[in-house]
């Protein structure tokens, strides 16, 4: 009898846990680095964002269902501003002012490819395309 009163508490944090993962969309802003990179510098450099990550609800169905067409949800933003920073260490007349995005809002949503790169293996936020990498 002992057993089973000990056994409803872990019963309950585990379907609770498993509630929370499936039905609570943790879809959230969260803080990146990114690196950017000037032509006219020669150099890239990592800022600090704010960017939208985490689970969506989504599922993948095993035949096709004209009905119940098969859209995969990913975390994106649902606002955004941009930002505008100055790259230090440009040369005089090379245009330093590097424009960025930055997520105020996120939520789960089909993938837009005209303003995000939906690809399965992106280049990533650190990508640079220079040997010289500051911070």
């Amino acid at each position: 009898m002992k057993s089973n009163v000990l056994l409803f508490p872990v019963q309950f944090c585990f379907l609770f846990c498993c509630w929370r993962a499936i039905c609570c969309r943790s879809c959230e802003l969260t803080n990146i680095t990114i690196t950017v990179e000037k032509e006219e510098c020669s150099f890239c450099t990592s800022i600090n964002t704010t960017w939208c990550a985490g689970y969506c609800y989504t599922r993948d169905l095993v035949y096709r269902d004209p009905a119940r067409p098969n859209t995969q949800k990913t975390c994106t933003f649902k606002e955004l501003v941009y930002e505008t920073v100055r790259v230090p260490g440009c040369a005089h007349r090379a245009d330093s002012l590097h424009t960025y995005p930055v997520a105020t809002a996120c939520h789960c949503a089909k993938c837009d490819s005209g303003s995000t790169d939906c690809t399965v293996r992106g280049l990533g936020p650190s990508y640079c395309s220079f040997s010289d990498v500051r911070e």
